[in-house]
């Protein structure tokens, strides 16, 4: 015999907007850090532009450092120089604190 379908105010109960299921799943599983580590990640072109990107080897966090390895030396030190704005943008970018340190390689 068939089960009578659930009706649809029933249905409309359980129904959640996906935001807020993927948030819970990130949630349930704990990945919201390495989430945000991979958001800097992407974000470095656009945070930085397309002249710093083009100049950049790679970019990875590693305990709540970043690290850049980088082509061009005056570049690498002008970056150096202003660290701290860096700092500021990407975890701006991502809204909250993610990022403790950058490290340029």
């Amino acid at each position: 015999m068939k089960k009578p379908l659930p009706s649809a105010s029933s249905r409309r109960a359980d129904i959640i907007p996906l935001k807020e299921g993927l948030e819970a799943l990130v949630r349930a599983y704990r990945l919201q850090g390495k989430l945000d580590e991979v958001t800097i990640v992407a974000s470095w072109e656009r945070v930085m532009g397309k002249a710093v990107a083009q100049k950049t080897k790679e970019v990875y966090v590693s305990k709540g450092k970043l690290f850049v390895r980088l082509t061009s030396a005056p570049l690498k030190h002008e970056l150096v120089m202003a660290k701290t704005r860096v700092l500021e943008l990407l975890n701006t970018e991502v809204g909250s604190q993610v990022v403790t340190e950058v490290i340029f390689l």
